[in-house]
């Protein structure tokens, strides 16, 4: 009698293949299935000592057939109309009770109608948001999950074999029902979006303000990452900077055209928290800076007919790495008030500590910081930011000035600073019980006689101008 596999992989791409070498590594009897058998067969052929726990397949039938029942798939496919597709066909290969996993970057809305769609014929579902690049899903990613239990259950011995562990703990959780996964995974995208733009405005400053070469770069980033900046992005920034070209011999950032691409996750974020009415806006200015990077032609313009940069102000490497610090705990505190804000009108079982832990190794956007993040969201009262909470309150305050003479000093010097600006004023406006929105609810009134509040009669509201005197 023929052996079957605990799991089955369709998509043999940079992803799907690291994963399944991933999944037989971890001990895994695993079929795997690509569109084009040439590639199944050359996967397989490549595949070392791990090989004979892997079982090519060139058909849906057979690829089904080679699988332990209830079947367990996981699809590595592109996001959109292809995941549907593929689920359309291996339908008529699937039984009730069946497991079928999106791992792919998909809206969590479209997972959220998979799953309901799925459970109408008896399968069961699970949107997989895998974070950690072509690295983590070879040797262990952050995983994050959104379905019903049983298929989480079904499914957890394996993924939880493959994540990336933090003390031992696998970093891979269900949170909630649905779409939730695919969301969680879609916030995590966008904090890293704001991560990277805070980390290119500072490299920027150090690059245009302060004249210092790629290599002298590097160094102050491999500086920081032995401190409380210590992180897979700030690693990798280091890399980077002291990679030289292997054609022209030169720093490899200076060859590097400075338009940055963007698969439509940051944006998702921003589009949601707009949706939620939940700020956001370290995400937004990263998102519309890597818009506006694509404009290079009107750029080039713009240099030309508007005067130069000013001479930037001194800068201690040390406020450079407060600021950057300040930056990215307020870029966070962020996108976990969305998550929360979403927990609760999803109805998803999300712990924000549980999503700080999950995040602690393999995914892209993994700090020292975030262990100290889940301890502080355990103990966080309801809908109070991160920012708030006791040991990040003293933290800001200690980085927050080092963050406004950044942003003052470069911005008087007419460097841009985006992500980081919008961090720090929306510090600013937390901090201020007396806003300025008075004044729009005046203007509001005045054109619109949309009304008020009043302060000297809190608890009532419809309150209009004089100019609505008279009115019916």
């Amino acid at each position: 009698m023929t052996e079957t596999s605990r799991i089955g992989l369709i998509g043999l791409g940079t992803m799907g293949a690291n994963l399944a070498l991933n999944i037989a590594e971890a001990g895994h009897r695993i079929a795997v299935f690509n569109r084009t058998a040439e590639k199944t067969r050359a996967f397989h052929a490549g595949a070392g000592d791990l090989a004979p726990r892997i079982v090519p397949t060139e058909t849906l039938e057979a690829f089904t057939a080679a699988l332990e029942v209830p079947r367990t798939i996981l699809l590595m496919v592109p996001a959109g109309s292809a995941v549907d597709d593929q689920i359309a066909a291996l339908a008529p290969y699937l039984s009730p009770g069946d497991i079928l996993i999106d791992g792919g970057n998909s809206d969590w809305q479209d997972s959220r109608d998979r799953a309901a769609a799925l459970a109408a014929k008896g399968l069961l579902f699970l949107g997989l948001g895998v974070s950690g690049g072509a690295e983590g899903a070879r040797h262990g990613p952050s995983l994050m999950a959104g379905g019903a239990r049983e298929a989480w259950q079904g499914a957890e011995p394996v993924l939880a074999s493959i994540a990336a562990r933090f003390d031992g703990v696998p970093c891979a959780a269900l949170f909630g029902e649905g779409g939730a996964g695919h969301y969680v995974k879609t916030v995590h995208n966008g904090i890293e979006y704001a991560d990277m733009q805070m980390i290119a405005e500072v490299y920027g400053l150090m690059r245009d303000g302060q004249g210092r070469d790629a290599a002298g770069i590097a160094e102050v980033f491999a500086h920081w990452n032995k401190g409380p900046l210590e992180s897979y992005l700030v690693e990798i920034a280091a890399e980077v900077a002291a990679t030289a070209d292997p054609g022209t011999g030169r720093p490899l950032l200076d060859v590097i055209a400075d338009r940055a691409g963007q698969k439509g996750t940051g944006r998702w974020t921003v589009i949601d928290a707009q949706r939620r009415a939940a700020p956001l806006p370290a995400v937004e200015a990263a998102v519309t800076a890597r818009v506006l990077s694509g404009e290079a032609a009107l750029r080039a313009e713009g240099q030309k007919l508007f005067a130069g940069e000013g001479r930037l102000g001194p800068l201690e490497d040390d406020a450079l790495a407060s600021a950057l610090l300040a930056g990215k705990v307020l870029a966070y505190s962020q996108g976990f008030t969305l998550l929360e804000r979403a927990r609760q009108e999803e109805g998803w079982s999300m712990p924000l500590d549980d999503v700080a832990r999950t995040w602690r190794a393999g995914c892209i956007i993994r700090w020292r910081m975030l262990d100290d993040m889940a301890g502080a969201l355990a103990q966080a009262k309801p809908g109070k930011p991160l920012a708030f909470a006791p040991a990040f309150a003293e933290l800001l305050s200690e980085h927050v000035p080092a963050l406004r003479k950044v942003v003052s000093t470069a911005t008087l010097a007419g460097l841009p600073v985006p992500a980081l600006s919008a961090a720090l004023q929306h510090f600013d406006q937390l901090r201020q019980a007396r806003g300025t929105a008075n004044m729009i609810q005046g203007l509001r009134d005045r054109f619109g006689r949309h009304g008020f509040e009043r302060l000297d009669r809190p608890g009532e509201s419809g309150f209009h101008g004089p100019w609505a005197d008279g009115e019916d």
